[in-house]
C-alpha cells in the first residue's frame, strides 16, 4: 500500500539517490546525538593517545611511538565504530522492531545498511583528523597531506569488513548483550594485532596468531603508509579482508534468511 501513492517515474536513480542521502544524513544525526556512541568512538581513541600517544612520544631505533599510534589508534576506532553502530545498533533495532517496520516500508535494504556503513565511515574520517591534529600538534609528528590522504582513505575502506561482521553479531546477539559481546572480541584482537603496541614486543605465540586475525592485516595497511607494517605484501592484507567480508556476509545472510523462514 505504501508504494501505491509512488508513481512509476520517480522510481528513478535520482530518486533513489535522494532517498540513500536524506537516510544517511539521518543516521549520522543519530548516531551524533547519541553521547554514549559518539563520545566513546571519538573519545576513546583521543584519551589514549593523549596518554600514550603524547605522554611516551620518545621515539626507539627506527620508530616513532607518536606517529606509530596515529595510525593504529584510527584503525582501533574505526573497528569500534563498525562493531557499535552495526552490531550494538541493529540488534537494538531488531529487537524493539525497528528492523521489521524498514523492512516494511518501500526504502530499499540497502539504503538501509549503506547508511549505516557510511555513517561509520564519517566517524573514521573524524577519527583520523582527530589523531592527525594531536599527532601534529602534542606528538611532534611530522605528516604530509600525501599521508594523510593515504591513511584516510584506507581507513574508511577497512572499515566495511568489520561492519559486516557488525551484521552478523547482531543477528545473534540480544540488545543487552551486545556491548559486552562486542568488547570481548574486539579488545582482545587489537591488543593481538599491534594496535596498542608494536607486534614485535608482544609474546612470540601472539605474534603467530596475528597474521590470522583481521584486525592484523587492516593495521598492517595503515602502518605501511608511515613505513611501519611488517614484511608481506600490500594485496595479501587486502584479500584478506576481503576474504573476511564474504565469510561474514555469508554468514549473516544465512542466518537472516533462517530467520525470515521461520517468521
Amino acid at each position: 500500500m505504501a508504494t501505491a501513492a509512488i508513481h512509476p517515474l520517480t522510481l528513478s536513480a535520482p530518486y533513489y539517490l535522494n532517498l540513500f542521502l536524506k537516510e544517511i544524513k539521518y543516521e549520522f544525526l543519530k548516531a551524533l546525538r547519541n553521547r554514549m556512541y559518539s563520545l566513546a568512538t571519538l573519545g576513546f581513541p583521543i584519551m589514549f593517545y593523549l596518554l600514550f600517544g603524547v605522554s611516551f612520544r620518545h621515539s626507539g631505533p627506527g620508530l616513532n611511538y607518536a606517529q606509530y599510534l596515529v595510525a593504529s589508534y584510527s584503525c582501533f576506532g574505526m573497528i569500534a565504530a563498525a562493531l557499535f553502530n552495526l552490531g550494538a545498533g541493529v540488534a537494538t533495532e531488531r529487537a524493539y522492531g525497528w528492523l521489521e517496520l524498514k523492512q516494511a516500508s518501500p526504502m530499499p535494504r540497502l539504503a538501509y545498511l549503506g547508511a549505516k556503513i557510511v555513517t561509520c565511515m564519517l566517524f573514521g574520517v573524524a577519527i583520523v583528523a582527530s589523531l592527525t591534529l594531536l599527532g601534529v600538534t602534542l606528538g611532534g609528528v611530522h605528516i604530509t597531506l600525501s599521508q594523510i590522504t593515504h591513511l584516510t582513505a584506507i581507513i574508511v575502506a577497512g572499515s566495511i569488513p568489520f561492519a559486516c561482521l557488525g551484521m552478523l553479531l547482531s543477528l545473534l546477539m540480544s540488545p543487552s548483550a551486545a556491548p559486552g559481546v562486542i568488547n570481548l572480541i574486539y579488545l582482545p584482537l587489537s591488543f593481538c594485532s599491534g594496535l596498542w603496541m608494536p607486534i614485535e614486543v608482544l609474546p612470540h605465540f601472539l605474534q603467530k596468531i596475528a597474521p590470522l586475525l583481521p584486525t592484523y592485516h587492516y593495521a598492517q595497511l595503515a602502518l605501511n603508509v608511515f613505513g611501519y607494517a611488517r614484511s608481506g605484501a600490500t594485496l595479501n592484507h587486502w584479500e584478506a579482508l576481503v576474504g573476511f567480508s564474504f565469510l561474514m556476509l555469508g554468514l549473516a545472510w544465512l542466518i537472516f534468511t533462517r530467520s525470515e523462514a521461520k517468521a
